[in-house]
């Protein structure tokens, strides 16, 4: 296979994704708050809850719409660019996405568009039923995919064709039930809700420094503020126990996360590290004493295996190929933790002034806001070039190499001219929904920007 097809191939599925992922999580973040909101309206009867769902509604369905579109191009690329990934794992991709078309995509694609043009026509109950179902419809959703994906990263529930040609699924509820997609499905639902609630925070923010609509914004930084510090402080959680599952299904990957050259125990934690791949070292400065083997096993004599063993019985080729993507991973790695602390800072703060009710004086913490409204985004992809780049070389660990997934007639000509197209037609989407969202943020709580009162 010609390695500039591969590597056109790779950069453009992953901008794709990577632009597709811009909006999904920013979907169930935001759905989230509005059915709290529908529910709150349904239960009190106050409109001030019921023009909360509205506005933050508003944004959703834009989100919603390009996400839509943006994950129909992603798929198409299956059939042109990776047919031999996909026919080698077409059993195994067939039933969890079918299940995630028949019902998850339905079921939120329908209600969300009863809710956007017909919620001023509908009933309090009625607009509270059919938020719910659309949350329910994005988490059946990301359940699918996160399965299906799960299975690249530690495939079980299989069993190899006998001319080797494709796995077959031998075992639905061993698929369904991978451990490896569990731990990535809470870690990624938790991100979305983080990033969710400090969309909220930061919009407020904005409208708080401005003095416009400020019992309304700071009605939803009260309810967004605590939901941020919980699943800020939830994430590394979670993320600690799952990266040391991957130290047991993939631990080249996860010895990469701190450039773990050599099997060893009371493993330090290094704040600064340089890679030398080339070298199989680094330049290792400032470490603190077996925290890194707390990190991978809980205890201080925990044993992590080193990169050089966990690679050996790979080719020469195969061992290159996962050196040269070392640094990305590790600083990947390191930003999206780093962020991650951000995080909890922000939001402590953020409810230390609510508890002193001094939220709305404090321009310090509402401008924070608004400047670091974008590091959400940064700390998933962050997590997500960790999660995909981490797997290299293979597209299936451990059964097929990203080499082999791209489709066998497709010349250099054909990707390059579809990336450049992808991409200029991306950059036209992302300025209108930018413009779309900016504008109705600058609006703020209208009632309905979509013109559907009819």
């Amino acid at each position: 296979m010609n390695e500039l097809v591969v590597l056109l191939s790779r950069i453009q599925f992953a901008f794709t994704v990577g632009f597709h992922f811009i909006m999904v999580p920013l979907t169930i973040g935001l759905i989230l708050f509005v059915a709290i909101f529908e529910l709150l309206h349904l239960k009190t009867g106050q409109d001030r809850y019921r023009d909360q769902a509205n506005f933050w509604g508003n944004l959703f369905a834009v989100n919603f719409v390009f996400g839509v579109v943006t994950g129909i191009t992603m798929e198409i690329q299956f059939g042109t660019n990776w047919a031999e990934y996909s026919k080698f794992m077409g059993d195994i991709f067939g039933s969890p996405l079918a299940i995630e078309a028949l019902t998850a995509f339905f079921l939120e694609s329908t209600f969300a568009g009863i809710w956007i043009f017909y919620r001023h026509k509908i009933s309090p109950g009625f607009r509270a039923l059919t938020a719910i179902l659309i949350l329910v419809g994005v988490h059946i959703s990301a359940i699918w995919i996160i399965t299906a994906n799960g299975f690249m990263q530690h495939p079980v529930g299989y069993a190899m064709a006998e001319d080797g040609s494709k796995v077959l699924l031998e075992s639905f509820r061993a698929l369904s039930l991978n451990p490896y997609a569990l731990f990535m499905l809470l870690h990624t639902i938790t991100a979305s809700y983080l990033l969710g609630a400090f969309f909220i925070v930061a919009v407020s923010g904005y409208h708080l420094l401005r003095k416009t609509h400020v019992d309304f914004f700071m009605t939803a930084v009260r309810f967004a503020m605590p939901v941020l510090l919980i699943v800020a402080l939830l994430q590394p959680m979670v993320g600690h126990f799952y990266g040391q599952y991957v130290g047991r299904v993939q631990p080249a990957k996860a010895a990469a996360f701190e450039l773990v050259w050599e099997t060893q125990s009371e493993l330090p934690l290094y704040l600064i590290q340089i890679p030398l791949p080339s070298e199989e070292r680094n330049i290792d400065l400032l470490p603190i004493p077996w925290l890194g083997s707390m990190m991978y096993g809980n205890v201080p004599s925990y044993e992590v295996t080193g990169i050089k063993d966990a690679i050996s019985e790979w080719t020469p080729e195969m061992q290159d190929r996962f050196k040269a993507i070392l640094p990305l991973v590790h600083f990947s790695f390191r930003g999206m933790t780093g962020l991650g602390l951000v995080f909890i800072a922000m939001a402590a703060w953020g409810m230390f002034l609510l508890w002193r009710r001094r939220y709305e004086q404090c321009r310090l913490i509402n401008r924070l806001f608004l400047w670091l409204v974008l590091t959400p985004w940064v700390a998933i992809m962050l997590g997500w070039i960790v999660t995909e780049v981490g797997r290299q070389p293979w597209a299936v660990y451990g059964l097929m190499l990203t080499a082999d997934a791209v489709s066998a007639n497709v010349t250099v000509a054909q990707v390059l001219f579809s990336l450049i197209s992808i991409f200029v037609f991306y950059a036209v989407m992302l300025v209108v929904v930018c413009y779309l969202i900016i504008k109705f943020i600058k609006k703020g709580p209208i009632a309905d920007p979509f013109n559907n009162r009819g």
